[in-house]
């Protein structure tokens, strides 16, 4: 059974168990500013365990893709991937831990065929200063799941990770370990609980891949232990407790599963290989960097798992609408791609390769998640046309670099290479790291010194400038700002709602606004985007404005925004609507100002023209119009 047909098969068993199957979220959520992606399966569906209803029901199930970018150093030994896919299903006050265990247990040794014998599981300790009891509950249903497969189902108490090392495994099937490993709550271990949050203890459940891949250096052999030998591939959280504002935890009225266990990692699991890289959704990459490289897996094994890994997940970023840039989001797909190329090097790659590994990743893909299938061709050009531009600057880059080693690497000249060549700093160093050059050693200081600097002068560039773009506050320029919000939300309805704001400049004369897009829009839509503000503009939408909290306007209201956590505590969010309209045709974060209603552009018999459309710069597309 390959992943692809674990994923299917994990959906299918919860569907034959009245689970509704839900779609995945994107890796961008939009109505979650506090993070850059997706990082687990139950962060779409939190406001759900928090206690809002979901539409679909209290069972769910899903497989959701996450991108975990804080692992993105530790890429390259046989386990670690920034993107990932979560297998969970959720029971929202229905069943609990009895079904949960044995169902998971079923589904790992009777459908997905694991070897029972190789499987571990952990419970929590318990903690008298709280008042929570060690969760017995959980151990003697694993007991008797274990025993009716003729399982071995001694428990053992460890505590922490740290006295794992010391004791070991001691023929137990079964660990108990404190808050540190088997607690669960949105803050991590027990004092760290919010105060009204659902929590609970959780019960992990790991594969063994031997004693032969249990690491010197990491004590005795047990499931916490980081050695190797074993590999977590599922986690049962059962949130049945509470916080109170006197620190207590008391037992909740209705309590939730949240499941999540690693597609990768069962997969893994299931050809017995604790290197998730020769499993079916990340092997078939590999074996394209091997005939295109003439290098072997074995010799190359680090530089073909961060491009296999780095390029999966550029790929599904590019699939939800992420363009690589130099803020945010952006940015971490573009490092992404760049520590790619980077890596390429070291295979002897030095020609353009993205063409010919993302349609191997969209192959694996495209049968199960059908967005991959429909934007196919744009994520090809999106990757294709940002190593293009990169690979330019890398080689003089690399020369630059050359250039300065031969002394040594000092942080201005660090600065240099980020600021002239798009290096990186990370780039930079891990470069500097390969080729041995231990670096200038306030090198980190004078490079933040340099950053300021250019900062300061940014600023200052910039001081007497009008929010939102505006070179005035003239009643042209009040017009313009008003066709651009106008503009935006046609551009949005035409082209999807990948198309994000990046950048704005209004004169009196004319509009001009920057937008992602992966590939040049055609006059047909062009066409249709003026049409629809023209429109607009004749139903006379009203214009106000409303302040609110930031988040209430992100997350609750639904407000259009470009920044989104860098908003101050409040916005204004202004809304065009018509009168006999339910919902506004714009609803958006702004400094303002704007016209009173939208009759006031052609009142001199104007009408909304585009006049220019072209590229700003990689995945960014500019349009200008006018009033005319």
């Amino acid at each position: 059974m390959n992943a692809q047909q674990i994923r299917n098969a994990y959906l299918q068993f919860f569907k034959d168990r009245q689970h509704a199957v839900i779609k995945r979220a994107p890796l961008m959520l939009k109505d979650d500013p506090t993070t850059l992606f997706t990082g687990s399966g139950m962060q779409p569906l939190l406001p759900y365990l928090l206690g809002q209803e979901h539409p679909e029901g209290v069972r769910l199930t899903d497989s959701q893709t996450c991108l975990r970018a804080q692992d993105i150093e530790d890429v390259g030994d046989n386990r670690h991937t920034t993107f990932f896919e979560m297998l969970g299903n959720w029971s929202m006050g229905d069943y609990f831990k009895e079904q949960q265990i044995r169902w998971f247990f079923e589904f790992l040794t009777d459908v997905v065929g694991l070897d029972p014998n190789k499987i571990y599981v952990t419970c929590f300790i318990g903690d008298e200063a709280h008042g929570i009891p060690r969760d017995d509950e959980a151990a003697s249903i694993w007991q008797q799941v274990f025993a009716e497969k003729g399982i071995d189902n001694k428990i053992v108490e460890l505590g922490s990770a740290e006295n794992g090392d010391k004791l070991g495994m001691q023929d137990g099937r079964i660990f108990f370990y404190d808050d540190g490993e088997n607690w669960w709550s949105r803050g991590g271990g027990l004092d760290k609980t919010p105060i009204g949050d659902p929590c609970g203890p959780d019960s992990e459940v790991f594969y063994d891949f031997g004693p032969e891949n249990h690491a010197e250096g990491y004590g005795l052999a047990h499931p916490a232990s980081d050695s190797g030998q074993f590999m977590e591939i599922g986690n049962q959280v059962f949130m049945q407790y509470r916080r109170l504002e006197d620190g207590s935890f008391e037992p909740l009225a209705r309590k939730n599963v949240d499941f999540g266990g690693g597609m990768e990692r069962i997969a893994a699991a299931q050809i017995d290989s604790p290197d998730v890289f020769r499993i079916s959704v990340l092997w078939p990459i590999i074996e394209k960097l091997q005939t295109l490289s003439g290098k072997s897996y074995e010799s190359h094994t680090e530089s073909m798992r961060v491009i296999a890994d780095h390029l999966r997940a550029a790929t599904f970023l590019a699939v939800d609408g992420v363009v690589p840039g130099n803020k945010e989001q952006g940015y971490v797909m573009r490092r992404l791609l760049r520590r790619a190329i980077r890596f390429a090097f070291d295979l002897g790659i030095e020609q353009n390769f993205f063409e010919e590994i993302v349609p191997v990743i969209a192959d694996l893909y495209h049968d199960d998640y059908p967005e991959v299938a429909a934007k196919r061709d744009e994520v090809v050009a999106i990757l294709a046309k940002e190593e293009k531009v990169f690979r330019q600057t890398l080689r003089k880059g690399l020369k630059q670099l050359e250039k300065y080693a031969i002394d040594g690497l000092t942080g201005s000249e660090l600065f240099t290479l980020y600021d002239t060549y798009g290096f990186p700093v990370e780039l930079s160093t891990e470069e500097v790291n390969s080729q041995s050059i231990a670096l200038s050693e306030n090198w980190r200081q004078e490079f933040d010194d340099k950053m300021a600097e250019q900062r300061a002068r940014s600023q200052t560039a910039a001081k007497g400038t009008f929010k939102g773009g505006l070179g005035g506050q003239t009643l042209q320029h009040k017009k313009y700002h008003t066709a651009t919000h106008l503009m935006y939300q046609a551009l949005r309805d035409v082209l999807g709602e990948h198309v994000i704001q990046r950048g704005s400049n209004i004169t009196e004369e004319r509009l001009r606004f920057d937008f992602s897009h992966p590939e040049k829009v055609t006059r047909e839509q062009l066409d249709e985007v003026e049409k629809i503000v023209n429109e607009q503009i004749q139903k006379d939408l009203k214009i106000s404005f409303a302040e609110y909290p930031t988040d209430v306007a992100i997350n609750e209201k639904g407000a259009l925004g470009q920044f989104g956590d860098r908003y101050g505590d409040t916005v204004k969010v202004y809304q065009m609507i018509a009168d006999d309209a339910d919902q506004p045709f714009s609803f958006e974060i702004c400094g303002g100002p704007h016209v009173d209603h939208t009759h006031q552009l052609i009142e001199d018999g104007k009408t909304f023209k585009i006049t220019k459309e072209e590229s700003s710069s990689a995945g960014i597309r500019r349009i200008k119009a006018i009033l005319v």
